[in-house]
């Protein structure tokens, strides 16, 4: 007999028991509820959405401003519903640039049903490419403050993106910035772009709460085992696994027009190996 799907509080409950342990654990990021459930039998103990994966799916670019609160929630509400293991989704910049239009976000989120999400302090404005820090705090704080009346054990993770930003000093910064959104009441810390063994452990140690990775970068120079040893509490992979399929795609489309042959037939998953996983229980 197959056991009942967790509830929502059920599932943010164990996001954060991942969080309160000493041990590394690894977010693969889906993009639909396919690859949701997909991922789900490999032995991941959550999932993550991706907003890039999610753009892309759309025919859109990522980091541009350009996908609605309203399809990322609907998205994530979906690859939520298609798992038993907690998700945590990538709310970009909290679609408004105002703390209450963060807060409002965050409690959609926790109303479909997801574990945690990550609100970043990007603007997407070329001549200001980061909010003041000031403004960054007042966000999270409203986040926190719409988590904390929902009663929910929801998982709020902080995003500074210096390095992506192409901030002159992004690790002094994130190490400022973070630890601020610490104050203002984030669960996790995260600065993706970060790559460097010394930066990732300055910023471990540095700031007072997990650290999330972002991984998958085949330049990266530290692997998990290193990850662990330096405290690093989250590693998520955002887009790379979207990136591969794509790229995959790609590849395919391209022998096909420009060789007209069918090679790429022969690293494609069968029929069968896709279409048992959905025909079950996923």
């Amino acid at each position: 007999m197959t056991a009942a799907m967790p509830t929502p509080l059920e599932k943010a409950a164990r996001f954060r028991q991942l969080h309160e342990r000493q041990q590394l654990f690894v977010i693969a990021n889906a993009w639909d509820a396919g690859t949701a459930k997909l991922f789900s039998r490999f032995g991941f103990e959550a999932l993550g959405t991706t907003s890039a994966g999610l753009a892309f799916s759309l025919g859109r670019p990522d980091a541009a401003g350009v996908v609605t609160r309203e399809e990322a929630l609907a998205n994530a509400a979906a690859i939520a519903g298609a798992t038993r293991l907690p998700v945590t989704a990538d709310l970009e910049a909290g679609y408004g640039a105002s703390p209450a239009e963060v807060a409002e976000t965050i409690r959609e989120a926790i109303a479909l049903g997801l574990a945690g999400a990550s609100i970043e302090d990007a603007t997407y404005d070329p001549a200001q490419p980061l909010h003041d820090i000031a403004d960054g705090v007042e966000r999270i704080q409203a986040a926190r403050a719409a988590i904390d009346a929902s009663g929910s054990p929801f998982v709020l993770t902080a995003r500074s993106e210096c390095y992506l930003t192409g901030h002159k000093t992004p690790l002094q910064e994130a190490v400022t910035r973070l630890t601020l959104y610490a104050e203002a009441g984030a669960d996790c810390l995260y600065a993706p772009g970060i790559a460097e063994r010394e930066d990732i452990d300055l910023l471990v140690r540095a700031v007072p709460r997990p650290v999330n990775v972002l991984m998958g970068s085949p330049d990266m120079p530290v692997v998990m085992k290193d990850l662990q040893a330096l405290g690093v509490r989250r590693v998520s992979v955002g887009a790379a696994i979207a990136r591969a399929a794509l790229g995959a795609a790609l590849r395919a489309a391209a022998e096909i027009a420009k060789a007209g042959s069918f090679g790429f037939g022969k690293q494609a998953a069968t029929f069968s190996e896709i279409n048992d996983v959905f025909a079950g229980e996923g």
